[in-house]
């Protein structure tokens, strides 16, 4: 360690020697040395320290940083779920599958669609369950999942082509459907279509 403070000494001094020569009776040449000594060897200590503080962050913030992408990538069984149930439930749309349609509707389930009129569980499935309205295509993409505890909110784009009382129609939507766990059964309790803006 006095080696190193020494050579430290020997730079900041211009060359100077580390142990200079005494006169006769035996004091330093220079008495600014111990000085210097007691100065590098404070700035060294203060140094190391800094670098003992860092080192402990640094690691800290890298395990985070891996761990947050870990999670970002890891897929979550409960959006899964909820994929699962909205397949379900748009295929019973398209076939007028009343009994399942039914059992994935919350009892004061609400949807809004296109127009902007909204309709409850019973007026949903009266509608739909009408023997007039023939779907021909009832797609969904785009779908995204976000799971809060017992309640999954998605959104998507949405397609559906068909006609009703004989007339064709085409909506082109992006949809929003609120899925709620109830006593260990997911249903949604609400749901809103809308057309996008035209440019």
């Amino acid at each position: 360690m006095l080696t190193l403070i020494d050579d430290a000494i020997s730079l900041t001094t211009g060359g100077i020697s580390p142990r200079p020569d005494r006169d006769s009776k035996g004091r330093d040449g220079h008495q600014s040395i111990p000085l210097l000594r007691m100065l590098v060897g404070r700035e060294k200590m203060r140094t190391f320290m800094k670098i003992r503080i860092s080192l402990p962050v640094v690691a800290l913030l890298a395990v985070w940083a891996s761990e947050f992408a870990v999670a970002q990538t890891k897929p979550n069984p409960g959006s899964d779920v909820i994929l699962g149930l909205e397949a379900k439930w748009n295929a019973a749309y398209g076939r007028g599958g009343i009994a399942t349609m039914n059992s994935l509707l919350a009892d004061d389930f609400i949807i809004t669609v296109e127009d902007g009129s909204t309709l409850s569980k019973s007026g949903y499935i009266a509608h739909y369950g009408d023997s007039t309205v023939h779907v021909e295509i009832s797609e969904m993409s785009d779908l995204r999942v976000r799971m809060h505890g017992k309640t999954a909110v998605v959104t998507g784009a949405y397609h559906e082509k068909g006609t009703s009382k004989g007339k064709p129609y085409e909506y082109r939507d992006r949809f929003t459907d609120v899925w709620m766990n109830m006593n260990g059964t997911w249903q949604v309790i609400a749901s809103h279509y809308s057309i996008p803006a035209r440019e």
